[in-house]
């Protein structure tokens, strides 16, 4: 490219992109900058003086390398490329004087710190400061915030880098913290005093660069170097979120974020981050057989083989829950159709075109919000159903993209035109003039909200293709694209999969309410209400617990690998059924997980493409329903939508003091 620029930078000659700053051309060169309060994906503060370097030619003094770009340095005596240090003694000076200011009056309690042995005060105390301090006054202290359940804080260690107050601000959208005061006075504080609301709140702890701002449920109980750490996948939501899971012993203590450029950068939802709260609670542990309206304990011969007679010579259906991976969706699918039945992942009764995935995983990457000029959320609140995917369309937004929604008006933390709140106002946008619509580079994304609606899909497609847009398709459901690609589906719905069905095998789908009169086999991780129901309970591993393929609502297949083991006689969920079938004499083809995965691979080829987003064909979906209608929230309880969160007390919290704000203060009387 011509339009690089060379630079010097400690004697190495570079050409990088002159709108880039000091910071990232040293990164681009291979250099380390120490940095507290400059963050890639954060507006610049400029207010740590951390990463100071001497620009050759330039005024007599350091200059900030995360606030000045390249195109502003000026070439040498005779046109030679800028020069530019960042090891000279006046740099080094620098640096030292910047990290002893920075001591000054921060706390000497390493020890008791949350933070240590991840702390980038430590780390670069250790690798730019001196071994002593100049300074002998008392320390000054700081009051402590209440900011809810999820971040605790230690503001004496705060060091003003404001990366907290930026995020909360620019990427979650909801400015609730600010920085007061001037000099010894400035504090970093909450307004009026109160808790915080965001969904992506657990995200400051992460950006924290010293122990201010921690995790309230982790605090004291590990330090980093205790924990194996397994690389993953989350399916609290159907983003597929990248995820770091830690584990001492058997036990999961914390997940963090893990960055992907094209699924959620490099933040995580609260209910994803604090999870792990409900892997430990309400476990179901051995397998269980009703008799006289009350479960009683079994073992797995006993409860496989009750499975196995109950379902011989019946009419089976198999359901598909929401957390359940690829491998076990396929699995069933095989078992249950070898047995005459039929097996339905769309459980919420969603109008999914079968084996059309340009209907139901969409034409679109997650990374193409980035560059839409405009934006269409039909029947979708990307608030409560992908927090993350709301704050990249908070980001498309602020860079000038327009919004338009089709459903109920909420707040999504971003101004959008609203037009409409149904099926009406989805039509009017199909019948109208495309170049009224508010971008040609444009994305549709359609929500649950209007996928429970039969046709809304149809006239959605019709307006992309009106207006040259791509679809995407905002699933609630972790399994579901993957169960749709390897064909886990029923014509005519969950409804006619049910129809006469003697025999429910409930693949841990809670969120649905089987009628009396059928025998339920449940298998799942949690005793919640499938369990409740069932007449035969088989314990399986949560995702944490077995390697699975998952598909995130863009049809990107992703691999979860196993963090930690299932408790007690719980068992990985493909085995289960594996074992199942040599009960009923039907024994599926594979002894293991990779043959598994080989035979499912043969019928869903692109699942063996990790981490790629296939290109579908587009195929439109005929419209035959022109009834009328509102789209309504498929998400009611953000912090409650599956077993595993509705284990955990901490999540139970989060939503009452949702369902309280929601309800606003009544005056007094």
């Amino acid at each position: 490219m011509s339009d690089l620029r060379k630079i010097i930078i400690d004697d190495k000659e570079v050409e990088v992109d002159p709108a880039l700053t000091l910071i990232q051309a040293c990164e681009q060169a291979g250099i380390e900058i120490p940095r507290f309060c400059y963050h890639e994906r954060l507006s610049i503060a400029g207010n740590c003086r951390m990463c100071l370097v001497e620009v050759v030619g330039g005024p007599p003094k350091p200059a900030a390398s995360c606030a000045m770009q390249v195109k502003d340095l000026r070439p040498g005596p005779e046109g030679q490329p800028p020069v530019v240090k960042t090891k000279s003694p006046m740099v080094k000076k620098a640096r030292e004087g910047v990290m002893e200011f920075l001591l000054i009056n921060h706390p000497l309690e390493c020890p008791i710190c949350d933070q240590g042995g991840e702390c980038d005060l430590q780390d670069q105390a250790m690798a730019y400061g001196v071994d002593f301090s100049r300074y002998r006054e008392p320390k000054r202290a700081s009051d402590n915030m209440d900011l809810g359940p999820l971040v605790g804080t230690a503001m004496t260690r705060c060091i003003s880098c404001t990366r907290c107050v930026r995020f909360i601000t620019e990427v979650a959208g909801m400015p609730e913290l600010g920085q007061t005061g001037r000099g010894e006075d400035s504090e970093i504080t909450s307004y009026l005093g109160q808790t915080l609301d965001s969904e992506l709140q657990g995200n400051i702890v992460d950006l924290c660069p010293v122990g201010a701002l921690t995790s309230k449920p982790y605090a004291f109980t590990a330090r980093p170097w205790e924990l194996t750490k397994t690389e993953t996948i989350d399916v609290m939501d159907a983003l597929g979120s990248n995820i770091r899971v830690d584990t001492k012993g058997r036990e999961v203590m914390r997940i963090l974020p893990r960055n992907h450029d094209g699924v959620n950068e490099e933040w995580l939802s609260d209910k994803s981050r604090y999870a792990w709260d409900g892997l430990r609670r309400q476990r179901l542990d051995t397998p269980y057989i009703r008799e006289n309206g009350k479960l009683r304990a079994a073992s797995w011969p006993e409860a496989l083989g009750a499975a196995a007679a109950a379902m011989s010579g019946k009419k089976v259906a198999g359901l598909i829950g929401d957390l359940a991976p690829v491998e076990a969706a396929f699995a069933l699918k095989e078992l249950i159709e070898g047995q005459g039945g039929s097996v339905e992942c769309r459980v919420d009764g969603a109008d999914l075109p079968v084996g059309n995935r340009s209907g139901y995983a969409g034409t679109a990457a997650i990374e193409d919000i980035d560059t839409a000029e405009a934006i269409m959320l039909v029947g979708a609140n990307p608030r409560a159903e992908a927090p993350v995917l709301n704050a990249r369309i908070r980001k498309a937004w602020a860079k000038g993209a327009k919004v338009g929604v089709v459903g109920e008006a909420v707040d999504l933390t971003y101004d959008y035109f609203h037009l409409g709140t149904g099926r009406d106002g989805l039509r009017a946008l199909r019948d109208g003039d495309p170049t009224d619509a508010l971008g040609r580079n444009s994305l549709v994304i359609v929500g649950m909200g209007a996928l429970l609606s039969d046709g809304a899909l149809a006239d959605a497609m019709a307006f992309a293709e009106k207006t040259e847009s791509k679809l995407l398709v905002l699933h609630t459901a972790a399994s579901r694209v993957g169960a749709m690609d390897v064909g886990a589906v029923t014509e005519g719905g969950v409804s006619a999969a049910l129809d006469g069905a003697d025999v429910v095998y409930n693949l841990g789908a809670d969120e649905i309410e089987i009628a009396a009169g059928a025998t339920v086999i449940y298998q799942g991780s949690h005793g919640d209400r499938g369990a409740h129901r069932a007449d035969i309970v088989l314990p399986s591993a949560a995702w944490t617990e077995e390697n699975g393929l998952f598909v995130n609502t863009e049809g990107r297949p992703q691999l979860a690998l196993r963090a930690s083991f299932p408790p007690g006689q719980a068992k990985e969920s493909w085995a289960i059924l594996r074992a199942l079938s040599a009960e009923l004499g039907a024994t599926l083809p594979y002894d293991s997980l990779a043959q598994l995965r080989a035979r499912m691979v043969e019928a869903a080829p692109h699942l063996k493409e990790i981490d790629q987003v296939p290109q579908n064909e587009w195929v439109p979906v005929q419209n035959t329903n022109t009834a009328d209608g509102d789209f309504h929230a498929v998400v009611k309880d953000h912090y409650l939508t599956n077993p595993i969160l509705r284990a955990a007390p901490l999540m139970g919290e989060l939503q009452a003091g949702a369902r309280e704000r929601k309800a606003g203060k009544l005056a007094a009387e």
